[in-house]
């Protein structure tokens, strides 16, 4: 007598179907185990639809005008061409892209053999989910969806000040900004963390006159001071005013457009700014509430956020989180990541906790930042002990050939040992760029290894190489 072969497929209900959400699901089906997932947008979640997608579409508009005007520079005759951004045509590009993103996200779950619900769910036990699907009858009863798991992904979304309430005409969050039919005539951008700086880099370039003000000494204050000074550099010669140390007290509608009032000794006593149009950037708030998580014993912050561990796992053991809304670092590769480690830890398959201090991440301005690894804040506390080399693009041949003129990599390698333990990348397409440094951090990679890497020649990576080369040391 033979005992039949049972094989066990573990249930995982996750409830956000953004990068934390359907990354995990992706990974988990292909590992044999059963999967739904409930949104109550659309596949991809604000990070397709309404954030991460639609800016990085808009930047990629405002980067093309950016070369476009660069180009009589390079011996291109425009004529008497006067470009100029079509902010109905650009919008409407950008929400059907993001459309399209999530409608592929969509299908590839279904593919892998993903049940995909429409609807608001609430936990309402460590191994189970109520769901409303979008559209059920009246007096139809939810759905009650037990599993051996729950990944909570339900990301963030804008704060708003009570001051200063969007009103998506004049007043917009970085969700709303999308319905702009025209280009504004003098767009105030409130927030000079990574979202207003992108997006106030981004008009300008568009050719929006644009004021950022920032509560703070400089721009990207969190950033490569490096980096941010040349970021301002930038700005300046392209006529991007910055408010420094002002704050926005409150932001008003006017006859003819935004008045937003000022306070703080940057403000030179200016009681206010006017403007045709004002984008709040001031960070998201996590969309933890009404999700009946402390009620089943899940542990918030005081902010709202999620508590996990390194593997994703929050004070109930059953449920995992992961994304914006855990308050880690508000990048949609860290949100894939905290997934894909959660799923990981629930089926006994081969992990690594995450480790923030391997992230690579980019700032989309214009030009961009990229980092990975150890910071110059560290180096110069005392944190880490390491030899620093920054090496401006000035001098590299294929930035001279696209008219690229500001612009640097610096590395950081540790002292003694020459290993690689962070870097910056400042240039178009740095994004592309830091891959190579991110791979030598992770590896834990001597800078001579660079130094004796091949690379294309004229490239612009040819200055990471010399840039390493640069840090070696004769044995």
């Amino acid at each position: 007598m033979t005992e039949e072969n049972t094989t066990f497929l573990p249930s995982l209900t996750i409830i956000g179907g953004g990068p934390g959400g359907y990354e995990a699901a992706l990974v988990a089906a292909k590992l044999g185990a059963r999967v739904t997932v409930v949104e109550r947008a659309g596949m991809g979640g604000s990070a397709v639809l309404t954030d991460v997608v639609p800016s990085k579409t808009l930047i990629a508009t405002a980067d093309s005008m950016r070369r476009v005007m660069a180009a009589s520079g390079l011996g291109v005759d425009l004529g008497e061409a006067q470009p100029h951004a079509d902010m109905h045509a650009v919008d409407r590009r950008i929400l059907e892209l993001a459309g399209q993103q999530s409608s592929d996200i969509h299908r590839a779950l279904e593919k892998r053999g993903v049940r995909v619900v429409i609807g608001d769910a609430v936990v309402t036990g460590p191994h189970e989910v109520t769901v409303r699907r979008r559209g059920i009858e009246e007096g139809e009863e939810p759905e009650v969806i037990t599993s051996d798991a729950i990944l909570v992904a339900v990301g963030a979304s804008p704060r708003e000040l009570p001051t200063a309430r969007p009103d998506s005409e004049r007043i917009f969050n970085w969700k709303q900004v999308y319905a702009l039919q025209d280009l504004p005539e003098h767009l105030i951008v409130v927030g000079s963390g990574v979202t207003g700086a992108e997006f106030a880099s981004a008009y300008n370039q568009l050719g929006a006159a644009v004021t950022l003000v920032s509560s703070r000494d400089r721009v990207l204050p969190g950033e490569d001071p490096d980096a941010a000074e040349l970021l301002e550099d930038v700005f300046a010669q392209n006529g991007l005013d910055v408010a420094g140390r002002c704050r926005a007290e409150s932001v008003e509608r006017t006859e003819t457009g935004v008045r937003v009032h000022l306070s703080g000794e940057g403000a030179d006593g200016r009681p206010y700014i006017d403007g045709s149009h004002c984008l709040l950037a001031v960070g998201g708030v996590p969309n933890t509430a009404g999700l009946g998580l402390e009620e089943v014993g899940v542990e918030l912050t005081e902010s709202g956020h999620v508590k996990v561990d390194g593997v994703s796992r929050t004070t109930v053991p059953s449920i995992y989180a992961a994304g914006d809304c855990t308050g880690q670092l508000a990048l949609a590769s860290v949100a894939a990541m905290q997934g894909r480690i959660a799923v990981a830890h629930l089926l006994g398959d081969a992990l690594k906790p995450l480790r923030p201090h391997l992230l690579a991440s980019n700032i989309f301005t214009s030009p961009e930042i990229a980092t990975v690894g150890v910071t110059q804040a560290q180096v110069d506390s005392g944190q880490y002990q390491a030899d620093v080399i920054r090496l401006d693009f000035a001098t590299n041949p294929r930035a001279k050939m696209q008219g690229v003129s500001t612009g640097f990599v610096k590395i950081f390698a540790r002292q003694g040992s020459g290993t690689v333990i962070g870097g910056v990348v400042v240039a178009p397409r740095a994004s592309d760029l830091i891959y190579s440094l991110a791979l030598a951090v992770t590896h834990k990679l001597h800078v001579d290894d660079l130094a004796d890497t091949f690379t294309v020649y004229p490239s612009m990576s040819g200055s990471i190489a010399e840039a390493a080369r640069r840090l070696h040391v004769r044995v």
